[in-house]
Formats: structure tokens, C-alpha cells, sequence
């Protein structure tokens, strides 16, 4: 399994237009409720967000969506706040993803060891690390996306932020299933009667690599993130 996936980036074009940003929406959408999905698609998943806000921004600057009215910077400095919402959401991602690698690669050498306990404290570790990211997401609130609003920025920041908080949350979901393998043990017969529920080594190296994106789509889309948050100020200040 490669660890590092390529960016599937917006098609290239002179200006990006409210049209096909939403379209890649509707494609990242469909992706995040896909029965297929799988980690591997959402480290994707990330990246092509990412590519959607590089679009918003580089929006931002075109003389057909500069915002006028008062309630149009009302609406606009209302999702600029909520992205802070969002940022601190990705950044607890990062760290929890940055933990839960170092946790598979603690279970990888309590596995060659045969440790059996140590491989149980790893895996109720992993566990307790991915009900606290589910946690996060009881804190995080979505907007319905207004068709009445006239201001383009409002409408695409506010659907690319719950497309976000969804994308991330169906990662998290599916990384709660990575581990627990009911009723058999895949390490080796030596564990069978502790009813151990793990995974082979090999299977924790691809999760480890798979982690290891999610990482760093999730260190990319942060990054972006800061700079829309940046754009957008600079507007309101303007």
C-alpha cells in the first residue's frame, strides 16, 4: 500500500467558478457516503478539500465577488468566526492521528515481542484515543447552506465546512473499526485464550502508513485553512 497518495486537484483553469467548486463538492460528498469508502479515499478526501478552499480564496479575489453590502460582511465575518471552530477541529485531528501512529507502532514491536498484556494496553489505548475524536464532533455544529444568500463566499465556506466536519468524522468512524476484529484473533493461537482482538503486523503497517496520510492531508487542509481565514479578514478589513 503507498503511503503517500497523489492530490486529485480541481482541474486547472484561469479562474475557478461558483459552479465547479460545488460540483467538487457534490463529488467529495458522494465519496464521504459511499459504502466503499475506505481510508484510503479519505486521505484523498482530504486533499481534494483542500483543493476546494485553494478555489474559495483564489475566488475571493475576483472583482464579481468582492462583498459590498453590510449584510453581506455581517454573514461573511459570521463564517470567518466559525472557521475557528473548524481549525481547532483539524488540528485535534492532526494530534490524535500523530498519537494513534506512535500507538500502532508501539503494538507493531509488543507483536514481534509476543507481549501479550502490552498488546492489550496498546489496543485499549488506540480504543480510548478514537472515542475521544468522536467526542470532538459533539462540539462541532453544522449550518444549513442558505440558496437566499447572494453572497457566493458565504455559500461555498459554509457547505466546505460541514463537508469537513463530515469528511473528518467518517474517517474517524472508519479508523474505530481498524482494530477490532470480533470473536478471533489474527496475531497467533498464543492469544486465542486471552480473547486478544487484534491485527496482524502486516495489516498494522498499512493502517500505520494509512494514518501517516491522514496526517498529513489532515497538516495540508490546516494550513489552507489558515490561509482562507487570512483572505477573508483581509476583505473585512478592506
Amino acid at each position: 500500500m503507498a503511503c503517500h497518495l497523489r492530490s486529485i486537484s480541481l482541474p486547472s483553469r484561469p479562474q475557478s467558478s461558483e459552479a465547479a467548486v460545488q460540483q467538487e463538492m457534490c463529488i467529495l460528498e458522494a465519496i464521504i457516503s459511499s459504502p466503499s469508502t475506505c481510508i484510503v479515499t479519505m486521505c484523498d478526501g482530504l486533499r481534494r478539500l483542500g483543493d476546494i478552499y485553494s478555489s474559495v480564496v483564489e475566488m475571493t479575489h475576483l472583482p464579481s465577488n468582492q462583498v459590498c453590502s453590510s449584510q453581506q460582511r455581517k454573514m461573511l465575518d459570521g463564517e470567518t468566526e466559525s472557521s475557528l471552530e473548524l481549525l481547532d477541529l483539524c488540528n485535534t485531528m492532526q494530534e490524535i492521528f500523530v498519537e494513534l501512529k506512535a500507538i500502532i507502532q508501539e503494538l507493531q514491536v509488543a507483536l514481534r515481542k509476543g507481549d501479550g498484556a502490552t498488546v492489550q494496553a496498546k489496543i485499549q489505548s488506540y480504543s480510548r484515543l478514537v472515542k475521544k475524536a468522536k467526542q470532538s464532533f459533539k462540539k462541532s455544529s453544522k449550518k444549513a447552506v442558505s440558496d437566499k444568500t447572494d453572497c457566493a463566499m458565504v455559500r461555498l465556506l459554509t457547505k466546505a465546512r460541514d463537508i469537513a466536519i463530515s469528511l473528518l468524522e467518517s474517517t474517524v468512524q472508519l479508523l474505530s473499526k481498524q482494530i477490532e476484529v470480533p470473536k478471533q484473533s489474527l496475531v497467533s493461537k498464543a492469544f486465542s485464550k486471552r480473547k486478544a482482538v487484534v491485527c496482524e503486523e502486516d495489516q498494522l503497517q498499512a493502517l500505520e502508513c494509512s494514518i501517516g496520510d491522514l496526517e498529513s492531508g489532515a497538516g495540508h487542509l490546516f494550513r489552507i485553512l489558515v490561509q482562507s481565514r487570512v483572505s477573508l479578514l483581509n476583505i473585512l478589513s478592506s
